[in-house]
């Protein structure tokens, strides 16, 4: 049995809903009740950023979203670089891009 974790604050999803799923729709938990989650979207080829939405915990869990961070991993600088990233990330997006984001991380830090 393939259990799903529970929606918890902090968790990435990816919309799969057909009208979704070419945008790359990413949307973060920010909060949640008995029945819903709040959420922020990440990441909207086709869309908003920024967006505030709902969704019911069951369609969170369903498989029209795939879980794809976990809260678990709470270092700061993993999520600075998770943030980085997510700038960078556009279509036609190279290596390089993402280097250089994550670079200009690693040097905020060090300084």
């Amino acid at each position: 049995m393939n259990a799903r974790p529970a929606v918890a604050e902090g968790q990435l999803y990816r919309d799969l809903a057909p009208d979704m799923k070419d945008r790359q729709r990413h949307l973060r938990v920010t909060g949640t009740t008995v029945t819903h989650a709040t959420l922020v979207v990440e990441h909207d080829l086709g869309g908003q950023t920024g967006r505030i939405t709902k969704a019911s915990l069951t369609r969170l869990g369903s498989s029209a979203f795939e879980l794809l961070e976990d809260p678990a991993d709470t270092d700061p600088m993993y999520l600075s670089l998770l943030a980085a990233m997510s700038r960078a990330h556009r279509p036609g997006a190279t290596p390089a891009d993402y280097a250089r984001a994550a670079l200009s991380v690693v040097r905020t830090v060090e300084q």
